[in-house]
């Protein structure tokens, strides 16, 4: 299959085809691929998974929670006291590696707990191999592969259906439809038609919920719709959370408002008091070292440890420490009739307050 083909196959729309011409186009048959084709193809293609960002190391992750401008004033106010006030400065120093080291666990934890998901969610597929039924693993399948499904299966690769025996797919992550989709084998006309009317193809990541089916696969991996969305969300820039804006506004609230009385202090007693000037300056520095809550990170840490902890008792997972205040801060979540978030919108029908109703 050339170079050309390849790019032309991951925006064919293939619903508008008859299972011959995507046979065809895929240069496959309905018996499937031999062993020695498929494995070519895999080199070619890739496995079938999405593809992660370049995972960050230990030193990675324990240095980004330095970035915090709190905990910079902190480090300063460290530096600066350790020749005058050594034992303040340790004190310091060990809040602030240990708020590091606190942040650097839950984040990995909550990777591995992550990656062992990943790992059970991993199924097998059911595939024709030289005219033979068998099982291998779902990363393992390329484009012009034969995947038999039936009910109970997780659909391990966008594919149009070949064969459909009262097929029932369940598409609610990709479509927000709670309601199984009946497949069928119709020719769609138009190159518009929408995922959710789709109805002679099965896409990556859905369940079959009724019925027996075969599929010819169209596209693997970072090409399946699904895959397009972990594009985009890895893709999505990084928010920061409301707690973070707050402690960032506190931070440079709380250092202008110290660098501004030191300076004044500082200028006061030398100009006015006559007070040395390397005296002042350390009277200066003592005064903004004392000044700075030091133990607020480590309060927030905390707090936020053992929040990630009740939430662990209820099955979720939370990657970042300040995304459990995230959650607390929600008002108001919402969600069509199915309970998928879709459009990110709301409208608003009936408004009430102060015991009166208005039309919308």
């Amino acid at each position: 299959m050339s170079e050309e083909n390849k790019k032309q196959q991951l925006s064919q729309a293939f619903y508008s085809q008859t299972p011959e011409e995507v046979l065809k186009e895929l240069d496959a048959t309905a018996d499937g691929l031999s062993a020695a084709e498929a494995k070519k193809r895999l080199s070619e293609y890739g496995e079938n998974e999405l593809e992660e960002g370049k995972k960050k190391s230990m030193a990675q992750k324990f240095f980004e929670q330095f970035k915090d401008l709190m905990i910079l004033v902190l480090l300063v106010a460290a530096i600066i006291s350790a020749p005058h006030e050594p034992v303040d400065s340790i004190i310091i120093l060990l809040v602030v590696i240990i708020n590091a080291v606190m942040g650097v666990v839950q984040e990995s934890k909550a990777e591995a707990a992550i990656e062992a998901l990943k790992d059970m969610s991993t199924p097998n597929a059911n595939v024709m191999r030289d005219g033979h039924a068998l099982s291998i693993k779902s990363t393992d399948l390329v484009p012009g592969d034969i995947v038999l499904l039936e009910a109970g299966d997780v659909v391990p690769a966008d594919m149009r259906l070949i064969e459909a025996s009262s097929l029932k797919i369940e598409e609610a992550a990709l479509t927000g439809e709670s309601v199984p989709v009946e497949k069928e084998l119709v020719v769609l006309e138009g190159n518009e038609i929408g995922i959710g009317d789709r109805i002679n193809m099965a896409y990556s990541n859905s369940n079959v919920t009724y019925g027996r089916g075969k599929g010819v696969v169209v596209n693997t991996g970072m090409n399946t719709e699904v895959g397009k969305i972990a594009g985009m969300l890895a893709a999505a820039d990084e928010t920061e959370t409301p707690l973070k804006n707050n402690l960032n506004h506190l931070g440079k609230f709380l250092t202008a408002a110290i660098l501004v009385i030191a300076v004044i202090m500082f200028l006061f007693g030398t100009l006015i008091n006559g007070t040395p000037w390397m005296d002042m300056l350390l009277t200066s520095v003592s005064l903004a070292v004392a000044a700075i809550p030091e133990g607020l990170p480590a309060i927030v840490t905390i707090i936020l440890a053992l929040g990630t902890q009740v939430l662990a008792k209820r099955n979720s997972i939370i990657r970042k420490l300040p995304a459990v205040e995230t959650l607390g801060s929600t008002d108001i979540i919402a969600s069509d009739k199915t309970g998928t978030l879709t459009l990110n919108q709301m409208t608003v029908e009936k408004l009430y307050t102060n015991d009166r109703q208005y039309p919308s």
